[in-house]
């Protein structure tokens, strides 16, 4: 049986294949990580709360790379479903954030929460 972690894990990987076919060949530039929580030194911008995830763009031969933090988005989930969704939100986000795209461009499924 697999652990949170790797459940979790697996709807990262889950929710970042599902974008491959739209972003082609720069898909394959990008990394992933799941990290538990976030570092204690925020970005100016991450001022309201933990953040869920963070883009870092390539630098020099570093790839580009999508961290998902697994602790704060599964404080905000109440049930697996509500988890599933935040989880592709997050990636989507991120990912978009990259590619300098609207969420909504990158995945018609995305949700603003407006």
């Amino acid at each position: 049986m697999a652990t949170r972690r790797q459940q979790f894990d697996d709807l990262v990987l889950d929710s970042a294949a599902r974008l491959e076919t739209r972003l082609g060949p720069s898909f394959q530039e990008l990394e992933f990580a799941v990290e538990d929580v976030p570092p204690t030194d925020p970005a100016p911008w991450e001022r309201e709360g933990a953040p869920l995830g963070r883009a870092f763009p390539s630098h020099g031969k570093t790839p580009a790379r999508i961290v998902i933090y697994r602790r704060p988005i599964e404080s905000r989930a109440e049930s697996q479903r509500e988890l599933t969704a935040i989880v592709q939100d997050v990636v989507v986000e991120q990912v978009a954030a990259l590619f300098n795209l609207p969420p909504g461009d990158l995945d018609p499924r995305y949700d603003d929460g407006s």
